[in-house]
């Protein structure tokens, strides 16, 4: 299992909107604003159920990403890095 390193806050990525070429902001996980307890959920459970079949298996963890220009939103995947190697 992979660590997301933009959760665990040891990378920062700062994306190109693909609307204006502004630089976006992270929003978080994806599936915390499917409903009220998903920020709860364990994130494993939620990735078999969040609509990216390959996040899992591929250990990719989709953020939402705002514009701080335009507005836009648009979800990236973070690549997760194993914990014992950084």
């Amino acid at each position: 299992m992979g660590m997301c390193p933009v959760c665990n806050g040891t990378q920062i990525v700062h994306p190109d909107c693909p609307n204006c070429g502004g630089k976006m902001d992270d929003q978080g996980r994806e599936a915390e604003y499917y409903d009220d307890y998903s920020p709860y959920m364990p994130i494993d459970l939620m990735k078999l159920e969040d609509g990216y079949p390959a996040d899992y298996k591929n250990e990719e963890c989709p953020h939402l990403y705002r514009c701080t220009n335009c507005g836009k939103d648009n979800i990236f995947m973070i690549k997760e890095q194993d914990p014992a190697n950084g």
